[in-house]
Order: structure tokens, then sequence, then C-alpha cells
């Protein structure tokens, strides 16, 4: 089951993360459990004291929607060691008829390398001028040839080599084995076996056949096997007990890992011809393989939009992601999608005033605790009611949530509020909760510090114009604006980089060294983005 993210915009605020959590809580009770919290960034100090008032970690971070290697249904075959017979490997890639070649990893899970069907065949292609055993582990002759030790020789040595030799009759001495380094494969010949054993070859292999007590006697450092096989398949078995290890390609491989982007994938499987990838994990752990066809139809990262609805507030790769609801209250902007889908947007203060209404339509009640922080959201976002984004249905809503989790909203709204910003950079200020805008060929950014003591922090008017001169520069900012949003004044003082006339004429006030105040102006939304929208058509 893959998981659904439900996210707010970039910088979220309390309302954003509060509303994902939410959103999230509420499908999962209705048995939707893939549903998943996310956010973009990290949680304001504001936002922390709302989860850990009622006991809440943040949730789940995600820098992008991105189509990923891990989103794609690659192939997981056996991936096995470099000691492995090639026999064995052999009967799986039989097993998978559409898998061209295995992953052989090392003891700790690396990779060692890639075991094709061409390496295979490359290998039983070279026997026809060299049939040669080359220090195979004992265990796998063993194996493959289902056989077992007949003598005491072949208990004290560990692996095997030589020329392999089907034994002809002794009459025939220029086509028979001549040499210790042999390994030679027979049936029931006295005569052979005797002479074997006489020479000491380093192995024989006796198939569908006994050996004389006389012959079992005799002092030799031949290793004695016998194999239930005709002599016909024990010499094409024996040549399958070599380890792939020493047959797979180990060089030049190109790999993936789980966290590469599809179209990068793509492009490096365009310069090369390999017909499958091994695919890795952080760990650098073999994960599976990847081949051209997997990446025909990539399964998409699914997502749920809440408090915002454009491209340039959301999370990066949202293009390459499957949107499958939207649930905001801000303006319509710019976020296309390839099928119809769920849309709610209402014109309230507060993203968790409609999830609310959403827990009411589906005849469930939030929990105390999430109630509660519900309740902070729908206070956060319209500035405890003094926002003209507030409604009174806002209003209504917080106050059903605060009893339900029985606190009171005054005591709650003070709380949030009142954290303090004196020990925080003027970066971390600036960003917590800041939103970049495109309209009619105009580039801006508008962020907001809500607070109750505007006059201190415009202390640092120098510091935090200094650093959105930097940003609007760095990002080519028509203009940059910075709410300073006090609660206890009903009003926004805005520091601003960019023409002050168009300050002026946008909010009909005369702007004097990058500041204004305004009066009754508490939200971004409502009073001045429509504000420059209006100036610039």
């Amino acid at each position: 089951m893959d998981t659904i993210f439900v996210t707010g915009h970039r910088n979220p605020d309390t309302d954003s993360i509060v509303a994902a959590m939410a959103y999230t809580a509420l499908r999962n009770a209705l048995g939707d459990r893939e549903y998943e919290a996310a956010c973009l960034g990290p949680v304001s100090d504001e936002t922390q004291i709302v989860l850990d008032r009622f006991g809440f970690q943040p949730p789940k971070r995600i820098t992008s929607m991105y189509t990923q290697v891990k989103d794609l249904d690659f192939d997981k075959p056996p991936i096995f060691s470099a000691a492995v017979t090639i026999g064995r490997a052999w009967s799986i890639l039989e097993e998978l008829s559409g898998t061209t070649a295995i992953p052989v990893a090392n003891e700790d899970g690396t990779l060692y390398g890639m075991l094709s069907r061409e390496d295979v065949a490359d290998y039983n292609m070279s026997l026809v001028s060299v049939a040669k055993l080359e220090a195979v582990p004992l265990f796998n002759v063993l194996s493959v040839l289902e056989g077992k030790i007949l003598n005491d020789a072949g208990e004290s040595i560990d692996e095997i080599s030589g020329e392999v030799t089907i034994a002809l009759p002794q009459s025939r001495e220029n086509l028979m084995f001549n040499q210790a380094e042999s390994v030679v494969i027979c049936g029931n010949q006295p005569d052979v076996i005797r002479r074997a054993l006489e020479m000491n070859v380093n192995c024989l292999v006796l198939c569908q056949a006994e050996l004389d007590e006389s012959l079992r006697k005799m002092p030799t450092k031949t290793c004695i096997i016998s194999t239930p096989c005709d002599a016909y398949r024990a010499v094409r078995l024996i040549f399958q007990s070599t380890p792939i290890g020493r047959i797979c390609r180990t060089d030049n491989l190109i790999c993936f890992h789980l966290e590469d982007r599809v179209d990068d994938v793509r492009e490096q499987m365009l310069k090369h011809r390999d017909s499958c990838y091994p695919i890795l994990d952080e760990d650098d752990h073999v994960a599976g393989i990847l081949t051209r066809y997997h990446l025909l139809r990539p399964r998409r990262k699914r997502v749920v939009l809440v408090d915002h609805n454009e491209a340039a507030q959301s999370v990066p790769g949202l293009e390459e992601a499957e949107i499958l609801e939207i649930i905001d209250h801000h303006r319509l902007a710019d976020i296309q999608t390839s099928n119809p889908i769920y849309v709610r947007n209402e014109p309230v203060g507060s993203t968790n005033t409609i999830i609310a209404s959403m827990f009411q339509d589906r005849g469930l009640m939030p929990s105390e605790k999430m109630a509660g922080m519900m309740a902070a959201a729908i206070l956060s976002d319209t500035v405890m009611f003094k926002s003209p984004t507030c409604t009174e249905r806002d209003r209504r809503t917080a106050e059903r949530m605060a009893r339900i989790a029985n606190v009171s909203l005054e005591e709650l709204g003070q709380e949030i509020f009142s954290a303090s910003m004196d020990s925080k950079e003027a970066k971390d200020l600036l960003l917590t909760d800041y939103k970049e805008f495109h309209m009619a060929g105009h580039n801006l950014a508008v962020a907001q510090i809500t607070c109750v003591d505007s006059p201190k922090i415009l202390e640092r008017k120098a510091e935090f114009q200094a650093l959105m001169g930097q940003i609007a520069q760095e990002k080519d900012f028509d203009l940059f604006i910075l709410m300073l949003t006090d609660v206890l004044k009903e009003g926004s003082q805005l520091l601003y980089i960019g023409d002050d006339e168009v300050i002026q004429q946008a909010f009909n006030a005369v702007p004097k060294d990058g500041t204004v105040f305004l009066p009754h102006v508490m939200s971004r939304k409502k009073q001045v983005i429509p504000m420059l929208s209006a100036l610039w058509g």
C-alpha cells in the first residue's frame, strides 16, 4: 500500500502543519491507513509550542515529490553470494524467465558483481577448449553431483583441481588420463579405478558404481566420490560447481540508488547498453535490479495539498506527483492536474475550519488533543479572530474545538503569540512564514511575523532589510515585503525592499525609509496580495 502524503506549503505555519495532521487523522479514522502527514520545512517556535502543548510530534519532513527509483516496480530476484555454484544460480535464472541477470553480493550485502545468462554461456563455451577445474571447493562438487566421499583421503582435502577426463577402456591408453593433476570420471571399471588410485589423481568420481573393498583400502591421496549420475551427466554437472564469483561481471558496473530520480536514471540508461542494472539502498546494499521496462510506467507519488494550491509554495517535484485532493482557503492559483480531483476551497480564515467541517460531514469527532491543536491553528491563522479573513464560522468552530479539548481560547492564544523572538536569528524569523508569488509578470515574496511586541522586533529593521535585499537580488524579486503583524495594535508594520511608489499606490500610504504602518491590516492573503494584484492587473 503506497503512502499518500498530506502536506501543507513550504515554510509551514501552524495552520498548515495542523491541517495536514488533522486531515490525516480523519482519513485514518475512516480506514484509509495509507494517509500520512508531512511537512516541507522546519516547524516554527509557535507551532512547536502547540505540538508540545497537546503531546504531538512534528510530521515527517519530505523534500521532494520527484519520482525515484524506489517508486518503480523493479525486480527483486534472489541475491547470491559469490561462492554459490553456477548450477544453482542457473536454476534460478531458468525459473526467472524474464530476468537476464542476477546480483552477486559480498558477505556484508554490498555489490560484488552481476551474473548474466551470457556469462554462463561464455563459460560453457570456454570448456570446449579447456576442460579443467581450478581449485573448486569440494562442497560445491559434492552438491552438484549429489555425491558422497568414500575414503579418508577425500575427507582431508577442501578443493579440487585438474583436467576432467571420462576414462576409456585401458586398451586405449592414448586417450586416457596420464597425469596426477586429473579429475577422472568412470563407471564400474576396476582396472581404471586401480590405475587412478595408483597414480594418485586428484579426484576419482564413480558413476552409478560400487567400490570394491580391496580398492577402498589401497593407500592413495586420491579423493574418491560416488554419484548416482551417469558419466555423461556427471561431466556436465561437475563444471557447474565453479563459484559464480569467478565468472560474473565485476568491472565497470553501472549502479543506481533507491533515492535516484527516474529522469536521471533514464538519461544514464540511454548512454549504456546493459540489459539490467543493480539497485542499491542508502547503505549500498543490493536492493534489486532495474531494466528499461520498469521505466515505461513509473508509479508516481501521491499527495493531498492542504492550505495552499500554488506550485511555487508546494513541494519540489509536484509536477511529477499525482495530486489527489486540495483543501484550502486561499485564492485559486496555477496548479494543474491530469485528472479531475476533489477540491474544497472555502472563504474562511483557517484550513482547520474546513477540516473540522469534514469531520462533521463524516459523523466523526476529533480526539480531545487533536481538537485542541485545531483550535490553536484557527487562533493562529485568524490572529485571535482579529484578521479580516476571520469569519463567524471560524469563531464558532474554534469554540467547539476548545470545548472538546477543555481549553480556554484566550489562554491558548496568549500562549501561542507570547513566544520570545529575541534569541532567534533574523533569517529564521524571516523565513518562518514566507511565501513567493508570481503575478502579472512580477516576482515577489511576502513574509509575516505575528507578534505582540512589534516595536521591539522593529529595532532589528536594518538586519532584516539587509537580509531581504540579499534574497531579493539572488531570486530577482521585484518586491520583498515583511509584515510585522501586531496582535495588540491590530495592524502591520511593513518592511520592504522595492519601489516606494508601488507601496504607496497599492496601500494608499506614504512609506518612509522602507517602512510603513498599515492599521487594521492583519492578513497577507486578504489585504496585501489582493492590493498588489489589483495594482498590477
